[in-house]
């Protein structure tokens, strides 16, 4: 059994404010006049979720609390072996709230790079857009992207009982624009809201995407399409969308021949960074290290990485399987 530490690994699905160390946050919310209660490690499903990510907005005020966050992000992530990260951020929801519309992600970008040169990580950012929130801020979403570098893709996130429909022509000025398309779908609602994101939606990979297994017709669709699928595991069963570690869908998804990569979504609200979700994966399904290889193979292979780095990173995942 190897080093999970050690195992190259791509990280596609995780939310830059939810990744805050508890520490910082406290620092971060007594310079700005905001009191962050104790956090004794429990979770208390979607309540708490929405409770924390208020918590961190109202703490997040200044350049150089996102540069701080940005960069920490790095260290944390190097450590867990993750060589290659799109960390998904709401930029244009903390530039409206803040008044300056650039400044949340230019020093984000700032801080990213610093990470970058310090441990070594590659990241690209993904810029979300709640499906609850105005059409203009969604066209906000995508002209931050156009405008700064650094930025992979833009896509919907939040609560999927609200339609996609009406941010259709954003993602197709996206992908004109040459950016990549990637939507939250089939975590919280089913396969209707996977069809909208692989159709008008334009979706390049799935994020979460556990019920497309309702409908084997779209099973196939999703295999044939070799759509990647960003599985949350322990993510899932803390927002109640699986019942528990051991009932989650994440074998019958392998079996059924789609591609499957691992990820965290919300690290610091449930205590599981990447290495850890990969020990739960192996633990709870038995996976030997030629089957965790596998599933760090699909993250780099469904990332948006350069070639170059896909590459590269494929090469240091062989190597880890077969050194003694």
């Amino acid at each position: 059994m190897r080093d999970l530490l050690s195992l190259p690994k791509a990280h596609l699905h995780v939310h830059l404010e939810s990744t805050v160390r508890q520490d910082t946050l406290r620092d971060i919310g007594a310079a700005n006049g905001v009191e962050v209660p104790a956090h004794d490690g429990a979770f208390g499903g979607f309540a708490a979720f929405f409770a924390q990510n208020d918590l961190v907005r109202t703490c997040l005020r200044s350049p150089g609390d996102f540069r701080r966050i940005a960069f920490e992000f790095c260290e944390d992530e190097a450590a867990q072996g993750t060589r290659y990260a799109e960390v998904s951020f709401t930029a244009a929801a903390h530039g409206e709230r803040l008044g300056d519309l650039d400044m949340p992600l230019t020093a984000v970008r700032e801080g990213l790079s610093a990470g970058r040169e310090a441990f070594g990580i590659e990241v690209g950012l993904l810029l979300d857009h709640s499906r609850r929130r105005s059409l203009d801020r969604a066209w906000s979403t995508l002209d931050l992207a156009r405008r700064h570098d650094g930025v992979v893709a833009i896509g919907l996130a939040g609560d999927e009982s609200y339609p996609g429909d009406p941010f259709t022509a954003v993602f197709a000025a996206a992908r004109d624009a040459g950016l990549h398309v990637v939507h939250h779908a089939g975590e919280g609602e089913g396969p209707a809201s996977i069809r909208q994101a692989l159709g008008p939606g334009r979706t390049e990979r799935l994020g979460h995407g556990i019920r497309v297994l309702d409908d084997p017709d779209l099973v196939a669709e999703v295999r044939e399409r070799r759509i990647p699928l960003e599985v949350c595991p322990s993510s899932n069963v803390a927002l109640g969308f699986a019942p528990s570690l051991a009932d989650h869908p994440l074998p019958r998804l392998r079996e059924a021949g789609l591609i499957v990569t691992v990820n965290t979504d919300i690290p610091a609200l449930i205590g599981t960074p990447l290495a850890t979700e990969y020990a739960r994966v192996r633990d709870t399904f038995g996976y030997d290290d030629a089957a965790l290889a596998d599933l760090a193979r699909a993250g780099v292979d469904a990332s948006f990485a350069p070639a170059p780095t896909k590459t590269r990173l494929r090469q240091e995942i062989d190597t880890w399987l077969t050194a003694p």
